[in-house]
């Protein structure tokens, strides 16, 4: 997220007007393309129900959508979600993507899936990211999976440019979660290395650190 004045914005607005100012100012993304890591790991997977958790402009949600999936994408942003439903109206895929808003520090989103996708779920603000977590791991159905990508390095365009900023590990994720490992199997944890463009078109290295979390059967 390239929000180069994010120090001085949390001083100012809460957390809802915030990311209503930030999509309000951006250009509607007409063809929003999906996160790598979740092509990459979701695309050997049988279809179902998926919950895509800040799901911003839109990608990841219909590229699920297009794979066959039924997806319940959510975002604290109403611009966010309004452009999303929009976007999935104009591409057909209305019957099979839900957008609704909801800010998850107050509420989380109600039934069991398949997949939740919780990509670089990041805020200036004040956010129990374990307890989200935990309740996303407890809204998978038997054999479902939770996949969690993070920031794991600082990017130019990134909104947090603290030279001290910590980046949780996968299993740091994970224990935060405290899933228990006779319910939860832990398929992947690892960090991984990848060329990125921001937002502006720039291109650096950066690491995401990734955990694949799967429910028993």
């Amino acid at each position: 997220m390239s929000t180069p004045d994010a120090a001085d914005a949390v001083d100012a607005v809460d957390a809802v007007t915030y990311w209503e100012d930030v999509y309000a100012a951006r250009p509607v993304v007409t063809d929003p393309r999906p996160n790598v890591r979740l092509t990459e790991v979701v695309t050997a997977l049988p279809p179902g129900r998926a919950l895509d958790l800040g799901c911003g402009n839109g990608g990841d949600a219909l590229w699920l959508a297009r794979q066959g999936w039924r997806v319940n994408a959510v975002d604290i942003s109403a611009v966010a979600v309004a452009r999303l439903t929009d976007l999935a109206r104009s591409g057909g895929l209305g019957d099979r993507v839900t957008a609704a808003r909801h800010d998850l520090h107050e509420s989380f989103p109600r039934g069991g899936f398949d997949l939740v996708n919780a990509h670089y779920l990041h805020t200036p603000f004040d956010l129990d990211r374990s307890s989200v977590l935990r309740g996303a791991a407890h809204a998978l159905r038997p054999g479902g999976r939770l996949l969690v990508v993070d920031h794991g390095s600082t990017a130019p365009w990134s909104w947090n440019q603290d030279p001290d900023a910590h980046f949780p590990t996968p299993h740091e994720v994970a224990a935060g979660i405290g899933a228990d490992p006779s319910a939860w199997t832990i398929e992947r944890a690892e960090a991984s290395r990848r060329t990125a463009t921001g937002p502006g078109g720039q291109r650096a290295e950066v690491t995401d650190h990734i955990l694949l979390l799967r429910r028993a059967s």
